[in-house]
């Protein structure tokens, strides 16, 4: 195969980065390049801005599937490069361009060489949010093609080229996003006695949250509270009226996550009676932890360890969130970190992956899912 193909793909959908179910572009680029191979063993449906690809096996005894997510990020790229984003204020921050590419590669591999079993490919719109995953497991598309196992990757950039790292049971952790809004009542900085700041309560509600885990959680389990953006209040001479919170939580069990939410829905209960106002929780998306199916897992690294030109890392579990979760509560499968070698990490808007990582994911998988055929 010339991978200088894939690495052109990968430019070309580095450009034109969209967020989730508006990945029109990418869409109509990926369905392009799907026009251009041969069609005698190709069945390609669409579901709003995803695409399923099935490639029929010669004597199929099940169907392997694999999937790559397409959406980017609201991050405005500063990488400079000359293939950077097009698109202002939106970028492949995360690698699903890499993702893509590399699904594209793997399309037109066994396109050409044939083999026994059924291949369904799922080129999955908004991974970062609101969530696609979930809806797309619903449809009658996967109803009717629902793969008997499947295999995802997603970039490393803490690993060099050449090594994947996984484990089996636990690789990602639940996560949730967190809205919290105060209002209160606002007036002038002269006369706070007759007002409700929610700068204040908001502060005292973010100091109160630092508790949530240290002392609620079992210490040999993990958790995470973050409050990444506030905002309240209008100019310096008057008393914020309202203020917002916009964070994640991110846990290793699902008992751990409901304990947190009790929690922090026990304290803003707590400032809505100490500070005289209204408060209100969305949750937003939540993703299910990503869970390796064992025995499959296991296989992956005892094939990829044998491959010889792979370096093979046992990870610990990470906090990262990837809705990828979802499909593997319903599907036997996995997830494996692909080494890409960048300074700069995933949602950084400098991140640079080194495109020789696309040779070395379909390389591996390949060879991998031509033994799973066997």
């Amino acid at each position: 195969m010339d991978f200088n193909t894939f690495i052109k793909i990968r430019r070309d959908l580095h450009q034109i980065p969209e967020l989730g179910f508006k990945e029109f572009k990418t869409q109509a680029y990926l369905l392009d390049y799907l026009s251009s191979l041969p069609q005698d063993r190709l069945e390609i449906k669409t579901w709003k801005t995803g695409i399923f690809v099935k490639i029929k096996g010669s004597n199929p005894k099940k169907t392997i599937g694999y999937r790559a997510d397409i959406d980017g990020l609201p991050i405005t790229e500063a990488t400079g490069l000359e293939f950077k984003s097009l698109h202002e204020g939106q970028m492949h921050a995360c690698g699903h361009d890499f993702h893509m590419s590399i699904a594209l590669g793997l399309i037109s591999y066994f396109v050409a060489h044939p083999i026994e079993d059924h291949l369904l490919f799922i080129f999955q719109p908004a991974e970062e949010g609101p969530g696609g995953a979930e809806p797309l497991l619903k449809t009658a598309i996967m109803e009717e093609w629902k793969p008997d196992m499947i295999i995802a990757l997603h970039i490393a950039p803490e690993y060099p080229v050449g090594t994947i790292a996984t484990r089996e049971g636990l690789l990602f952790a639940n996560t949730s996003e967190l809205f919290i809004d105060l209002e209160g009542k606002g007036g002038h900085a002269a006369y706070p006695h007759q007002t409700n700041d929610m700068v204040v309560a908001a502060c005292a509600l973010v100091n109160q949250l630092q508790s949530v885990v240290s002392r609620n959680i079992d210490p040999l389990d993990s958790a995470v509270i973050t409050i990444g953006k506030i905002t309240g209040g209008t100019v310096q001479n008057i008393i914020a009226e309202t203020s917002r919170l916009e964070g994640t939580i991110r846990t290793l069990s699902v008992e751990s996550m409901a304990k947190v939410k009790e929690r922090i829905e026990a304290l803003v209960k707590g400032v809505e009676v100490g500070y005289q106002c209204r408060t209100s929780i969305d949750y937003g998306a939540m993703y299910h932890q990503v869970y390796n199916n064992e025995e499959l897992a296991r296989d992956f690294i005892a094939f990829a360890e044998k491959k010889g030109n792979i370096d093979v890392i046992v990870c610990k579990e990470a906090m990262t969130g990837e809705d990828f979760g979802y499909m593997l509560k319903e599907i036997p499968g996995f997830m494996f970190w692909l080494g890409v070698n960048s300074e700069h990490g995933l949602h950084h808007a400098k991140l640079n992956p080194d495109e020789n990582a696309i040779k070395t994911a379909v390389d591996l998988l390949t060879k991998y899912i031509e033994y799973k055929s066997n």
